[in-house]
C-alpha cells in the first residue's frame, strides 16, 4: 500500500536501448503509434483529471488518528488512498508517455514536473497511515479483517506492514521522509539530464569515411562495427569522454548511494541491501547466492568468450570485440508484419488466451513501434493504467534484436494485463522481482521457435550466439553489476570516500575477475573500467540482480512448457494472473520456481552449456 501512496510507477519496465530516429512522428502511420486517448480523449480531459485529483488530496485528513476506531474506517482510509493511486498512476502515465513521444517538448516535461510535485504532497499528508496501522495491535486487525470482508483485498498490504514494524517511523517522522522524496532523486536526475543532454559527446571518422556522433545512441550502433579498428576507436573516443569527467560522475552516484545509505539509516536497517530487498520480502541469501554462483560458473562464462574469439578469428579477445556479431554474412530484415506473425506462432505453448491478448495489442494500438526525431530511446511497457491496457513505446529498426525487444516488452505486458485483469487494484501491482520473468520467458519462447524452423548454419549459429549474449547480458553481465553495486554500498557504509577513481578502481578489479583479464581469456583495458558511468540501472537501489535471477526462473519455466507440461502452462498463466497478491518468492514458487534453491541456475548453466556444445559442432562439421 505504501506504493499506492507515493508516486511509483512500478509496473513501466524499462529495457535499455537507443535509436537514433530521423523521422518526423506525423510521417509515422497512425496504426503504427499508440493511442494515449485510451486514457485521456484530450489534454483538456487530462487537466481536467489533475485539477479534480489536486482537489481531493486534503480529503485524507478527515482519517488521521481515526484508524483504529473501526474495521469500517480503515477501510473507508484504504479504498480512498487506493482510488486516489490509481487516478495518480493514470494522470502520470498520460503525462509521461506524451514526453516520451519527444523529450524536446517542455509542456509533457512540465505535465510530469506538476504531478510529481502533487504526488510528493499527497505522500507527505498520507504518512500518518502506515505508522497509525502498526500500531494497531495485531489481534485487532484480525478481528477487522473478520469483521469486515472488503479488507480481504488488503491483507497482503497489511501482512507486510506487520513484517516491517520494525522499520516504520513515528507519524511525523515518516511525514519528514516523505517530504525528502522531494530531493532524493536529484542525483539520478542529474545523472540523466548530464549523460543524455549536456556531456559533450565526442566525433570519429570510420574506415568508410563517415563521421559519426558518439553519443549513447551512436556508441551502442557503432561498438559492435565489424572492422576491428573502428569498434576501437569508438570505444576508446566514447569512454575517453566519460572519464574526462569520472569527478562529476563520482560525485553524482555517490550522492545517490548517500541517498540510499539515508533511507536505510532512518528505517534502522543494517545495510542499503538489506533496506533494498526486505521491500518485497527477498532473503538476503538470494542475492549472496547468485553472486556465489556466478563466480562459481565463471568457467562456463570463459567458454563463452572462447567460443567468440574463437568464431571472430582473433589472437586476443579484446572488451571492444564483445558486441560485433560472430557470423557478420548474416543481415535478416523483418518487418512489423512479419515480427508480429513470428511471436503469435512462438507464444502459442502459453494458450489461446494468451495468443488472442497479443492479437489485441497488435491491432488496438497499444504499441508505438517507430523511432522518431525526439523520441525516447529504447523500450519500455507501462501497465500501470489499471483501467485501460499496457502500452508498449518501441524503437522498432527491423532486426531480430527488435524482434526479441518485441517480444519481452510484450511479455510484461501480458503480465501486467492479465494481473489488472484479475486481481483488484490493491494487489494488481507485481513486485519487480518476479517482472522480468514473463519477458524473458516470452525472449526464450521465440528463439526456441526460430530454431525449430531455420537448418541454415549460418543463420542457426547466429541464433545460438543470440541466445548465449542474452545470458552473458542478463545473467553475467547484471550479476556483475550487482556485485559491484553491493561492493560500493558496502565502502561508503564502512565510510571509504567515493571519488571516481575510487569507482574506476572498484569497477576494474570486479569487471576484469568477470571476463578473466589475468587469464587472458578476455583483455578489459584500462580506460574501459569507467564504464560504471555509462550504466544507469547504479541509481535504481539494487535493481539489476533481479533480471539475473529472472532469467534463471524463465529459463526453468521455458523448458517446462517446450516439454509439453501443461501443468506449468497453467501455473505460468495462475503466476502472471497473481499480480502482488503474495511475495514474490511464494509467487514463483507457486509457478513451480524456487529461487531459494540453487535448481533455477544450474538448469540455465546446462541450456548454455549445451547451445555451446551445439554451435561447436556445427563449427567442426564446417571444418573451423
Amino acid at each position: 500500500m505504501k506504493k499506492g501512496i507515493v508516486l511509483l510507477m512500478s509496473l513501466i519496465f524499462v529495457t535499455t536501448g537507443h535509436s537514433a530516429g530521423s523521422l518526423e512522428r506525423g510521417a509515422v502511420p497512425t496504426a503504427e503509434t499508440w493511442n494515449l486517448a485510451d486514457i485521456y480523449a484530450t489534454e483538456a480531459d487530462w487537466q481536467q483529471g489533475k485539477t479534480a485529483w489536486a482537489a481531493k488530496i486534503d480529503q485524507i485528513d478527515a482519517y488521521r488518528n481515526k484508524l483504529s476506531e473501526s474495521a469500517d474506517q480503515l477501510l473507508a482510509c484504504l479504498e480512498f488512498t487506493t482510488e486516489m493511486s490509481k487516478e495518480l498512476s493514470q494522470l502520470y502515465s498520460y503525462a509521461s508517455m506524451f514526453s516520451d513521444q519527444d523529450t524536446r517538448e517542455s509542456k509533457p516535461q512540465g505535465m510530469k514536473q506538476e504531478l510529481q510535485q502533487l504526488a510528493t504532497q499527497f505522500s507527505a499528508k498520507a504518512s500518518f497511515i502506515d505508522p497509525e496501522i502498526v500500531a494497531i495491535d495485531p489481534q485487532t486487525i484480525e478481528e477487522f479483517l473478520r469483521k469486515q470482508p472488503r479488507l480481504q483485498i488488503y491483507r497482503q498490504y497489511l501482512d507486510n506492514l506487520q513484517r516491517q514494524r520494525a522499520h516504520l517511523l513515528s507519524a511525523p517522522e515518516e511525514k519528514i521522509v516523505a517530504e525528502a522524496g522531494l530531493i532524493s532523486g536529484t542525483a539520478g536526475q542529474i545523472y540523466s539530464i548530464f549523460s543524455n543532454a549536456d556531456l559533450p559527446y565526442p566525433k570519429v571518422t570510420l574506415s568508410n569515411g563517415e563521421t559519426v556522433l558518439l553519443n549513447a545512441a551512436g556508441y551502442s550502433l557503432h561498438r559492435a562495427s565489424t572492422n576491428r579498428e573502428d569498434r576501437e576507436k569508438v570505444f576508446d573516443a566514447f569512454f575517453t569522454a566519460l572519464n574526462g569527467f569520472r569527478r562529476t560522475f563520482g560525485t553524482q552516484l555517490d550522492g545517490n548511494i548517500k541517498k540510499d545509505l539515508f533511507y536505510a539509516r532512518v528505517r534502522n536497517y543494517p545495510s542499503s541491501m538489506a533496506a533494498a530487498l526486505d521491500a518485497n520480502n527477498i532473503p538476503l541469501t538470494v542475492y549472496h547466492s547468485l553472486i556465489e554462483n556466478v563466480n562459481k560458473n565463471l568457467d562456463t562464462f570463459h567458454r563463452y568468450l572462447t567460443l567468440k574469439k574463437r568464431m571472430l578469428g582473433v589472437d586476443t579477445l579484446k572488451y571492444s570485440d564483445l558486441y560485433t556479431p560472430v557470423v557478420a554474412d548474416i543481415d535478416i530484415s523483418y518487418t512489423l508484419d512479419q515480427a508480429q506473425k513470428m511471436i503469435l506462432e512462438a507464444m502459442a505453448p502459453l494458450g489461446p488466451e494468451y495468443v488472442a491478448t497479443l492479437k489485441e495489442a497488435f491491432d488496438n494500438r497499444w504499441i508505438d513501434y517507430h523511432p522518431t526525431l525526439g523520441k525516447r530511446s529504447g523500450a519500455y511497457s507501462n501497465g500501470s493504467v489499471y483501467d485501460a491496457h499496457p502500452y508498449i513505446l518501441m524503437n522498432f529498426n527491423g532486426q531480430y534484436n527488435d524482434v526479441s525487444t518485441l517480444a519481452h516488452e510484450l511479455g510484461h505486458s501480458l503480465h501486467s494485463y492479465f494481473a489488472n485483469k484479475t486481481q483488484p487494484y490493491a494487489t494488481a501491482d507485481y513486485p519487480i522481482f518476479v517482472a522480468e520473468v514473463a519477458s524473458t520467458l516470452n525472449e526464450a519462447l521465440l528463439i526456441h521457435k526460430q530454431l525449430e524452423s531455420i537448418q541454415d548454419d549460418d543463420a542457426r549459429l547466429s541464433l545460438l550466439m543470440n541466445y548465449l549474449d542474452s545470458i552473458k547480458s542478463t545473467v553475467f553481465r547484471q550479476t556483475q553489476f550487482a556485485e559491484y553495486e553491493l561492493r560500493i554500498h558496502e565502502a561508503a557504509e564502512q565510510g571509504i570516500p567515493l571519488t571516481g577513481d575510487k569507482l574506476t578502481e572498484i569497477y576494474a578489479d570486479v569487471v576484469r575477475t568477470y571476463y578473466g583479464h589475468e587469464k587472458n581469456i578476455c583483455l578489459v583495458d584500462d580506460l574501459y573500467t569507467i564504464e560504471w558511468a555509462y550504466i544507469p540501472h547504479f541509481y535504481y537501489n539494487f535493481y539489476v540482480y533481479q533480471y539475473a535471477t529472472s532469467f534463471t526462473a524463465s529459463t526453468a519455466l521455458s523448458q517446462k512448457i517446450l516439454a509439453g507440461d501443461r501443468d506449468a502452462v497453467a501455473k505460468t498463466i495462475a503466476f502472471l494472473s497473481a499480480g502482488g497478491s503474495d511475495y514474490p518468492i511464494e509467487l514463483l514458487k507457486k509457478a513451480g520456481v524456487d529461487l531459494t534453491t540453487s535448481e533455477p541456475f544450474v538448469m540455465t548453466m546446462q541450456a548454455m552449456n549445451q547451445t555451446m556444445d551445439e554451435i561447436e559442432k556445427i563449427l567442426e562439421r564446417r571444418g573451423k
